[in-house]
């Protein structure tokens, strides 16, 4: 449903169109013959604005759109309801080490011949209500075969869905298994041929995260779609049409982002046999200047074989420090720009960059501010920047941020505090490297993997991170970084006890992370050298892809 190709590109919302994007770069670093299908999403996301009291406002992002991409000639026509919509696409190429290119097809409706409506269906990304959601779906999923169909794209191995908006893909593969002939029906055997051929990704730890949609609006958009109307009984259940039980029912092999979510995902999906590939992040895109020069001269071979970033370990810790250096000084140049808030590169900088949304929990950090004073005031200064956009209908992520603003008014005397407003690629590869340390405390078990700790580790940035997601394989105590985890994180009803996490962060800022920063700076050094050897040169999209051609694709 979303890609994130450029930051000047708005057709992504956050992590899973940011791993979408690095794992089609790391396929056509390793010669994979892929393509991928996505949305033209032609007023973006959305563009964030926040005033003084840090109330979120939404604008429509009209970007240049045949600036970046090449229009092609290739269309397709879907059904929805009882009209005919047509579909055309455009291109985008992403280009490997060694010149191999994987195009990308973004789908539009804005086209002569399309009622106006219809050529508003690939406007917004994650926008309207659910009618305008599932036709999204059926232009993603079945125009998207047809699109690739129309391309001359007739023999492929595998179709792999990341996450479940894509999952209508299926009924147009089986679709193309019965003969057009009046009386002919598809079946529900149809779907083991199917499923020879499909892969699925799961992103999602929680059931509300899923697309579901009324068996009423289902049978009203597909009322043209045969496999749907003659194979829905079998297919859908609680009279609703899961995508997500779409998509696991018809492929083949299926995973989780990381081995707990993998655990996560086995307890939800009770019947399905559930494996694990941990995301990674595309190394030389999310390393900043400074860090791939000192890659470049120290480590030349990085770029095409990233395992290879496990010889940083032998790096002189003052190279190392200089690089970081570099990337600060850029990261604090651009918050005192643009949030005017007076920020001292030789302060130590933590980061927070996520969706703002509850149980991300961005505020954690703020659970006892007379707490953080103290610490502050005795183990040395701190400052903190924020960045995230809150989804246009998610009202308590957008209290969230006011919250937030209301803290950097209260402790303004004693912690500097920005939030840099429209987060996108660009903020985000600055703030992972730019940061000494990165925070993330979203409420388990609903990180199900997590990116934005792997793109600081290439930086050599630490992580001090709730244990879950990623960081229960990337948390090495003390080497890699720092947990916050307790064998009594949950109060005996279940509930979580923010309290117990809160104290377990502010002692480990106390007790360890701050007073090895300002006077034990080489011991801090060390650990942000082995975040690059040990994390860098493994949770990357290069490692990952592999998995994905050993484990799914060709096996």
């Amino acid at each position: 449903m979303e890609i994130g190709l450029e930051s000047a590109i708005p057709t992504y919302s956050g992590g899973l169109g940011v791993l979408s994007g690095d794992t089609l770069r790391s396929a056509a670093d390793a010669n994979i013959a892929m393509a991928g299908i996505t949305l033209l999403s032609r007023k973006g996301y959305f563009r964030q604005q926040l005033d003084d009291q840090g109330q979120q406002t939404e604008q429509a992002v009209n970007w240049p759109v045949t600036d970046y991409l090449l229009p092609i000639e290739a269309h397709a026509i879907v059904e929805l309801e009882n009209r005919l919509v047509i579909v055309r696409a455009w291109r985008y190429d992403i280009k490997g080490n060694s010149g191999h290119i994987v195009p990308v097809f973004l789908l539009d409706t804005d086209v002569d011949g399309n009622s106006d409506y219809d050529r508003t269906l690939t406007d917004q990304l994650y926008g309207g209500d659910d009618y305008y959601r599932l036709c999204q779906e059926v232009i993603l999923g079945i125009g998207g075969i047809r699109i690739l169909r129309a391309l001359g794209f007739t023999s492929i191995e595998r179709y792999h869905m990341n996450e479940g908006h894509s999952s209508l893909l299926v009924f147009e593969l089986m679709a193309e298994l019965t003969p057009h002939q009046v009386g002919r029906k598809s079946s529900i055997e149809q779907l083991d041929t199917v499923r020879k051929a499909c892969v699925f990704t799961t992103h999602t730890p929680v059931a509300a995260g899923h697309d579901r949609f009324p068996m009423s609006l289902a049978y009203r958009i597909l009322k043209q779609c045969n496999p749907f109307t003659d194979c829905a009984e079998e297919i859908c259940c609680d009279n609703e049409l899961n995508l997500t039980d779409l998509a696991l029912s018809a492929s083949y092999y299926i995973n989780g982002v990381a081995k707990k979510h993998r655990e996560t995902s086995r307890k939800m999906f009770e019947n399905y046999r559930i494996d694990s590939i941990t995301n990674g992040v595309h190394a030389y895109t999310w390393a900043c200047d400074a860090m791939r020069d000192l890659f470049d001269q120290k480590i030349p071979e990085w770029h095409e074989d990233n395992a290879t970033l496990r010889y940083a370990i032998s790096m002189a810790l003052d190279d190392i420090w200089q690089a970081h250096q570099r990337a600060k000084r850029q990261l604090i140049e651009y918050v005192n720009k643009v949030c005017n808030i007076g920020m001292d590169q030789s302060v130590m900088t933590l980061g927070f960059a996520r969706r703002a949304t509850p149980y991300k929990r961005a505020h954690l950090l703020f659970t006892d501010i007379d707490r953080l004073r103290e610490i502050t005031a005795h183990c040395g200064p701190l400052q903190i920047i924020f960045a995230g956009k809150a989804h246009p209908k998610d009202e308590p992520g957008k209290a969230l941020i006011r919250e937030l603003f209301r803290t950097k008014d209260i402790l303004a005397n004693d912690i500097r505090i920005a939030y840099i407003p429209n987060y996108d690629m660009d903020i985000g590869r600055l703030m992972t490297s730019g940061v000494d340390l990165w925070l993330n405390t979203p409420l388990p078990p609903m990180e199900a993997s997590g990116t934005s700790g792997m793109k600081a580790a290439i930086n050599g940035v630490p992580s001090l991170s709730i244990l879950d997601g990623w960081w229960v394989e990337g948390c090495i105590e003390c080497v890699t970084g720092w947990a916050i985890s307790s064998s009594d994180q949950h109060a005996p009803d279940g509930s979580p006890t923010s309290n117990i996490e809160s104290e377990i962060l502010y002692s480990k800022l106390e007790n360890i992370i701050i007073p090895m920063y300002y006077q034990n700076r080489d011991d801090y050094i060390k650990i942000m050298r082995n975040a690059i050897s040990i994390n860098g040169s493994f949770f990357n999209t290069e490692r990952m892809i592999s998995q994905y051609v050993t484990k799914a694709y060709f096996r």
